[in-house]
C-alpha cells in the first residue's frame, strides 16, 4: 500500500445512496453523512500523526574526528510530516474517506520523505554536503501497520453510517 493515501470506500453502496440523496433533496442528511464519515477517519489521522511524531530514527553514529555542528535547518522533520497528514471526504464522484499525506504542505526537499521513512531506510547528504552521505533507519512500514490497525473499525463505522442514511431515506 502506498504511503500517500488510504481510502475507505464502499463505492457501489455510496454511489447508490448519493443518487437517492439527490432525488430526496436531503442536504442535511448528506452533510450529516459526510461529518460522520470524517469523524470515523479522524482517529486514524490522529494515530498516524502521533506515530510519525514519536517514530525513532536511528543512525550508525559518527566516525572519528570533531565533525558535527548545528543543523542547517530549524524545520523539525517529524512534526512537518505529521502536519501534512490530511482527511478528505467526498460524497459525490468517487465517494468515501481518504487519509493522505498532502505533499503540497511539505517543503520541496521532503516530498518523498513519507514513503522513504515508511521503507525504513533514510539516506541523505550530511548537512547538505552531497559528497558525504549518511544512512539512518526507522521502524519500517509504520504507515501500513497503523492503517491495518484502524481499517476494521473504520469499515464498520462507515457501514453503520451507510445503514443509518439508508434507513432515513426509506
Amino acid at each position: 500500500m502506498a504511503v500517500s493515501s488510504v481510502r475507505i470506500l464502499g463505492t457501489g453502496q455510496l454511489l447508490e445512496l448519493q443518487r437517492r440523496l439527490r432525488a430526496a433533496g436531503g442536504e442535511s442528511i448528506r452533510s450529516s453523512m459526510q461529518r460522520r464519515i470524517r469523524r470515523a477517519a479522524e482517529p486514524l489521522r490522529d494515530d498516524l500523526q502521533s506515530t510519525i511524531r514519536s517514530l525513532p530514527i536511528r543512525s550508525a553514529g559518527r566516525g572519528s574526528g570533531s565533525r558535527g555542528g548545528p543543523s542547517p535547518t530549524t524545520r523539525p522533520l517529524r512534526a512537518t510530516l505529521a502536519d501534512a497528514i490530511r482527511i478528505s471526504v467526498r460524497t459525490a464522484g468517487n465517494p468515501g474517506a481518504r487519509v493522505y499525506v498532502d505533499k503540497g504542505r511539505l517543503p520541496p526537499d521532503l516530498r518523498n520523505m513519507p514513503q522513504v521513512i515508511n521503507e525504513g531506510r533514510i539516506r541523505h547528504p550530511v548537512f547538505g554536503n552531497r559528497r558525504r552521505w549518511a544512512t539512518q533507519t526507522a521502524t519500517p512500514l509504520w504507515w501500513d501497520k497503523t492503517v491495518r490497525h484502524h481499517t476494521p473499525r473504520m469499515t464498520a463505522e462507515v457501514t453503520r453510517v451507510l445503514d443509518d442514511v439508508r434507513r432515513r431515506l426509506e
